[in-house]
């Protein structure tokens, strides 16, 4: 019979400790030497406690260690790393349970089982996870197991064993995940996405303004993925302006009763598998059963993905459409999608119509009605299918009077370091790294502004941020 491990519970008395407060009054669980803590055996931190890190601190923690919070737990300095003892063995997970309140800023946390977040009040800044196993509570780097709106800014998740984020099928929780860097995450290769939530119940799933890169040795790991397979509850999205790459699939929502809008994302060369029946699609929605799917989309930009757009079962959206009560400015940009010789820009492979007007379908031409009605798949194609409506099109469309929409303009891309910008209205132009990081942001009036950026050579991301819109972009320093 194995020996229970050894614990700490904290008093329970309202105390604030730091570490040294608790290195004092553990009785050995928490141990200092040579300037680093080491956590050796479980910790339980009471509902009427909190344990504080806000100095720059290194906290390593034993195999099979872990954290338990019903109180608070605070992680907060200019450079803190939770990590484990031995890289080799893991550390338990931290979990947050009910009631619990969590916040971690400049924290790097590696090689343990993840987080496990019950309570909505958590909230994760600039931080790195990295390098997480599955463990018996969590199966991503922070799982979302009940629980409503936590926030998760600004971060980094890297080859994490599973996902980054994810939730249960029928739990509902409704985190905001924005301006996030993922990569290489489910090194299981398992049938999974790096961002692999369910159920929103009545709050909405905001995913914005993430990178999303895949690993593509990892042939199995999609980009986004949002479902409601049960059916019993609802699920709402806001999946806008990420970029998402070199994953099996872009983005999916999959089941009935779920709704919301994908809108500005760039979506490129997700088709690692490279098995057209099993997925590669840009965005894919999929439902099934009485109650329908409807989402809206617009400016997307969609390349070299095996799939365009897939609609599939019950599922419904609208890509572009002038009637006033279901009005979508359109925008989506199409470019290169396809598989075994033929392009697909949209499959609709539902008995639904579906409005898609003011859209540009091949990039780069002045195609002829005939051309965009070749990369399209519906009614034309198979009578049981719903008809797709895509007059007016073109990328020179996209300034229609019937909509609203009209595009910053950047230029010249590829650039040298001086670019102009053309916007209608002010706003502001934010840079990120290739990888997400943050660089510079510039303010815009409407009309034309000249800026210079003294940016290596390499590849950036543009965010163009107006009263009411936003818009992502590549641009290439020369």
């Amino acid at each position: 019979m194995t020996a229970a491990k050894a614990q700490y519970t904290t008093p329970n008395t309202g105390v604030t400790w730091s570490l040294d407060d608790l290195v004092a009054n553990s009785s050995g669980a928490l141990t200092l030497s040579a300037g680093i803590y080491t956590l050796s055996q479980n910790l339980t931190i009471a509902a009427n406690d909190a344990i504080v890190i806000n100095t720059d601190a290194t906290l390593k923690i034993n195999a099979d260690i872990g954290i338990l919070v019903n109180g608070d737990f605070t992680s907060d300095a200019g450079a803190i790393t939770i990590t484990a003892t031995n890289t080799a063995t893991p550390y338990n997970a931290i979990t947050f349970e009910t009631g619990s309140s969590g916040y971690f800023r400049n924290t790097t946390i590696s090689y343990g089982k993840g987080i496990r977040v019950a309570t909505p009040d958590f909230e994760m800044q600039s931080c790195v996870m990295s390098y997480h196993m599955n463990g018996s509570t969590t199966s991503s780097a922070i799982n979302f197991s009940t629980g409503g709106n936590a926030l998760i800014n600004n971060s980094r998740f890297l080859f994490n064993y599973y996902p980054a984020f994810s939730s249960g099928a029928n739990q509902s929780v409704a985190p905001t995940l924005t301006n996030n860097y993922l990569e290489g995450n489910n090194q299981s290769n398992g049938n999974r996405p790096q961002i692999n939530m369910g159920p929103s119940g009545a709050d909405t799933l905001r995913i914005v303004g993430n990178t999303i890169k895949g690993d593509r040795t990892k042939i199995r790991t999609g980009g986004i993925g949002a479902s409601n397979l049960l059916g019993g509850g609802q699920l709402k999205v806001i999946i806008d302006n990420n970029i998402v790459t070199d994953n099996r699939y872009g983005i999916t929502v999959v089941g009935a009763a779920s709704s919301g809008y994908i809108r500005g994302n760039i979506i490129e060369d997700n088709n690692s598998q490279n098995i057209p029946a099993e997925g590669g699609s840009g965005i894919s929605l999929s439902a099934s059963g009485a109650s329908t799917m409807n989402i809206i989309a617009s400016r997307n930009q969609i390349r070299r993905n095996l799939w365009g757009i897939t609609v599939i079962g019950t599922a419904r959206i609208n890509l572009g459409d002038t009637n006033e009560a279901t009005f979508n400015e359109g925008g989506n940009i199409f470019s290169e999608n396809g598989n075994t010789g033929a392009a697909y820009a949209l499959y609709n492979n539902t008995a639904f119509p579906i409005m898609a007007k003011n859209n540009c379908w091949i990039e780069g031409q002045t195609p002829t009605e005939a051309q965009v009605e070749a990369v399209i798949s519906h009614q034309v194609d198979d009578n049981t299918l719903g008809l797709v409506t895509f007059t007016p099109f073109g990328c020179d469309a996209l300034s229609n009077p019937d909509f609203t929409v009209v595009k910053p303009i950047i230029y010249p891309n590829p650039s040298k370091g001086n670019i102009a910008i053309d916007t209608p209205e002010n706003g502001t132009l934010k840079i990120f790294s290739i990888n997400g990081m943050f660089i510079s942001s510039f303010d815009l009036n409407a009309g034309t502004n000249t800026i210079k950026l003294d940016l290596p050579a390499g590849i950036y991301v543009t965010k163009t941020e107006t009263k009411d819109k936003n818009f992502s972009n590549k641009l290439v320093i020369q």
